[in-house]
């Protein structure tokens, strides 16, 4: 343990040196001028100061004052060596952050039982620091598993409703990346961007809830079946509303949002506006682009020059238009998006594009 001694006389100076060195384990570092005492404990880590009060320039209260002030050593065993009846000036130490005091001359029993105690402070204070970092490591990872396990509930589910649905498993990839893309470039915060990507894929999951005979429909809906069609962002949400997980809570907004329209004429609540969750907003901008350029046995694939002027001339209506203006603003990451996250077979194309809804 580092011991540092700082004091302007040499035989005190030569004397705690020779002292500490009796001690197992410890390594006296001695100074004879305060500032350059001062400037070492400010760029190390002593585990005990010992510090003579009476020192030209730097004094020791002087000395305390400057080695507090650093977060680091606010916790530091500082020794004040003092004579006995410098009661006021023990005082100041103390307001100071002085821990405890030797008398002069310095009496060797004294000396030694003292520096014992505060370096026994000081391996306590660090057992208890490295219990501390420990502590909060294995919180981090506890954390960490328990949001692996969120993910992997919210891609279990998402693969769930995939399998009653035409759409393919990259097509919930891609929209998802598109959703956090979105939101990076919004601004929004890192983390709920990073949430996005993870509660995105479960936009759909209502679906497990929709009859084959409607959700299988290849072409069009009448509108009985489109009404039935519509619930599907209910049963997610009643699905998913209850959990006591973030991820899982913002993807439950999603699956009743994510059909929303700007202008108030998307179900099933016909929000409008800001009154729709941003992840709604943000959400109904990257999967209908992605559905409308994916092939779907009912229908072909637009063009991407389509589906990029289908978002621009829908902006203010169907969509917000800071969510559009942010998609577009990241049009090559998006490419990149959809190179990385193929479909390995695209269905047969066939009639009339649709707009995914």
């Amino acid at each position: 343990m580092n011991v540092v001694i700082v004091d302007d006389t040499p035989t005190n100076l030569a004397l705690m040196r020779m002292l500490v060195q009796r001690l197992d384990g410890c390594q006296p570092i001695p100074f004879a001028d305060s500032g350059s005492g001062l400037d070492w404990c400010l760029e190390n880590d002593p585990d005990l100061v010992i510090v003579d009060y009476m020192m030209p320039k730097l004094d020791g209260l002087e000395f305390i004052r400057h080695v507090r002030r650093e977060p680091r050593h606010d916790s530091l065993p500082i020794l004040m060596v003092t004579a006995d009846h410098q009661k006021s000036v023990r005082y100041a130490a103390l307001d100071e952050g002085g821990v405890d005091f030797l008398n002069k001359p310095v009496d060797r029993m004294e000396f030694l039982a003292r520096v014992r105690n505060m370096l026994a402070l000081r391996r306590s204070q660090r057992a208890l620091a490295d219990r501390a970092t420990w502590l909060a490591e294995e919180v981090r990872r506890a954390v960490a598993e328990i949001h692996d396990r969120e993910r992997e509930t919210i891609v279990r589910l998402a693969r769930a409703a995939e399998c009653r649905d035409p759409e393919t498993g990259t097509h919930i990839l891609r929209m998802a990346h598109y959703a956090q893309r979105i939101a990076v470039q919004m601004g929004l915060p890192a983390d709920f961007a990073e949430m996005l990507l993870h509660a995105a894929p479960m936009h759909d999951v209502g679906k497990l809830g929709t009859p084959d005979h409607i959700l299988l429909k290849p072409g069009r809906h009448s509108p009985e079946e489109f009404e039935i069609m519509k619930q599907h962002t209910q049963i997610g949400y009643e699905i998913l509303r209850e959990s006591s997980s973030h991820a899982i809570q913002l993807a439950a907004s999603i699956a009743l949002h994510h059909h929303e329209k700007f202008d108030g004429s998307g179900y099933p609540r016909g929000l409008a506006k800001e009154a729709i969750p941003i992840e709604g907003r943000i959400v109904a901008v990257a999967d209908v682009f992605d559905a409308l350029t994916s092939a779907r046995p009912y229908k072909r694939a637009w063009s991407l020059d389509e589906a990029r002027d289908y978002l621009s001339e829908n902006r203010g209506t169907h969509f917000d238009p800071a969510c559009v203006d942010a998609f577009l603003a990241v049009w090559d990451e998006v490419l990149e998006i959809r190179v990385r996250y193929v479909d390995e077979e695209e269905p047969a194309s066939a009639p009339e594009p649709d707009d995914g809804q």
